[in-house]
């Protein structure tokens, strides 16, 4: 049908016609490139991604060799009962900075401890087992290590302390810091710690507040 009415129509119509077919043509190749591309970015986004989750994912706050140097067996309870106990032990401890200090004999941190995960961040903020002392020989800054900073720490147990908390003498774990790795948290980066996307949103849904989000800081942990 379409071969009588392209034989019967005047010269000016087949032309058109002809020109249309070559558009036709053009739109689809177009199209199916376009298509093509598309679908090589996304694979490339999705590998990508994939990459730095895995990446994300195997980042740990301690050093390969810092872990094989901690004992895991050691809890923080066990520590905290029986300090002098583990005397030259190394554990792996974390939590947030309750006060920071710079003295004639090094940096002192006074840490509320939380329970770490298998990368090195706090799992959760809202139970400690205590708090204990981590000393470093060298300065350490207050502006990266301020009082509310969520720290991970490998250290050598060096004893007990007892000093004033409030109106009590309390005894304090003492480890010298071997690795600190710090963690930023989310309004380091200009970002609210709990954006409000509407004003029927409150981050008290579940009960708490999460606090800021954590993110890795850039950069190698400290080493002594």
């Amino acid at each position: 049908m379409r071969g009588i009415l392209y034989n019967t129509a005047p010269w000016y119509c087949k032309a058109a016609m002809i020109g249309w077919a070559r558009f036709d043509f053009i739109r689809r190749k177009a199209t199916i490139v376009a298509n093509l591309h598309r679908r090589a970015m996304m694979t490339r986004l999705v590998a990508m991604f994939l990459a730095l989750l895995l990446l994300s994912g195997c980042t740990r706050a301690i050093s390969e060799a810092g872990r094989k140097l901690a004992d895991p067996d050691i809890t923080f309870s066990q520590l905290k009962e029986k300090p002098d106990s583990y005397m030259g032990k190394y554990v792996i401890l974390g939590g947030l900075i309750a006060t920071a200090k710079n003295t004639k004999e090094g940096a002192l941190l006074e840490v509320v401890q939380f329970k770490l995960d298998n990368s090195g961040y706090p799992e959760d903020t809202l139970t400690s087992g205590g708090r204990f002392l981590a000393t470093h020989p060298d300065f350490l800054d207050p502006m990266i290590y301020a009082p509310g900073r969520l720290v991970a720490i490998l250290g050598e147990v060096k004893g007990k302390r007892v000093l004033p908390l409030d109106e009590v003498d309390y005894l304090y774990p003492v480890i010298a810091i071997r690795e600190i790795h710090p963690w930023r948290s989310s309004s380091e980066y200009g970002l609210s710690p709990n954006p409000y996307p509407s004003p029927f949103y409150t981050p008290y849904y579940y009960g708490y507040d999460t606090g800021p989000t954590p993110f890795r800081p850039q950069g190698p942990p400290l080493y002594r």
